[in-house]
């Protein structure tokens, strides 16, 4: 091969490289003008890659279906005004204004939504005393305050008596899910005023937390048999007194 000649082919061969090595490989998509980035963005590093996957994450932790909590919001109603055995899944489904598609998707079974009614009930009385501690560090003044939060609950929001006894009546078997969740919540309930006398400095602890219970438990049945407005002031002297405060 003449030397013009080698000098002509290696400019072709140096471009055929170049093409080689800036080619789309096979079967990989051409950037579209969505997927491109845009000229002056900065492509993300390690880090930014980390933040912005973390945000999806909680973003995805925190978006609720909002079908589901109307079928749970509608059912709780229900179940605590009319009994969990009275009310039927077309009965939820119309009142939820939902499908029967939908419901399965979110409960296997109508079992599955009497166990979020009852968790959600549970979670709501944890909620209260996790606010009573953000009020105070007193020891002393917490247990005022946890007591005054059961008083408003019996008053405003369970005016037909305790859900957890009223589910635990419609299932006798204490072996079932229910009643087991049920025994969780108490479990749950007296050993945390348990742990807040003692915090107080309460002697017996034990024996004062179980008698709140019971004031509790008699409390949401009067205040449903007579007004949750007549069983207030009794309810809130007598646990007070029980607490030593």
């Amino acid at each position: 091969m003449s030397s013009s000649t080698r000098s002509k082919a290696a400019p072709q061969a140096t471009a055929h490289a170049t093409a080689a090595r800036t080619a789309t490989p096979v079967g990989t998509a051409h950037p579209t003008p969505e997927t491109a980035t845009p000229v002056g963005t900065a492509h993300p590093t390690p880090e930014t890659s980390t933040v912005r996957t973390n945000a999806s994450r909680r973003a995805k932790t925190v978006r609720v279906s909002e079908p589901r909590e109307r079928l749970l919001a509608t059912a709780s109603g229900l179940f605590y005004r009319e009994g969990i055995h009275s009310v039927g899944v077309d009965r939820i489904l119309d009142a939820a204004n939902v499908t029967r598609a939908t419901f399965y998707r979110h409960f296997p079974g109508k079992e599955d939504l009497v166990q979020a009614y009852l968790e959600a009930e549970d979670a709501s009385i944890r909620a209260m005393f996790t606010g009573a501690r953000e009020l105070t560090d007193d020891p002393r003044q917490l247990l005022g305050v946890m007591i005054a939060g059961l008083a408003d609950d019996i008053e405003h929001h369970h005016t037909r008596g305790c859900p957890f006894i009223n589910a635990s009546a419609e299932y006798p078997d204490a072996r079932s899910r229910v009643r087991r969740t049920v025994k969780s919540h108490r479990d749950w309930f007296r050993e945390t005023l348990r742990e807040a006398l003692v915090a107080a400095g309460q002697d017996d602890a034990e024996e004062r937390a179980g008698a709140l219970v019971l004031l509790r438990d008699a409390a949401l049945v009067g205040g449903y048999l007579d007004g949750p407005n007549t069983i207030r002031n009794t309810f809130v002297r007598t646990a007070r007194d029980v607490a030593g405060l």
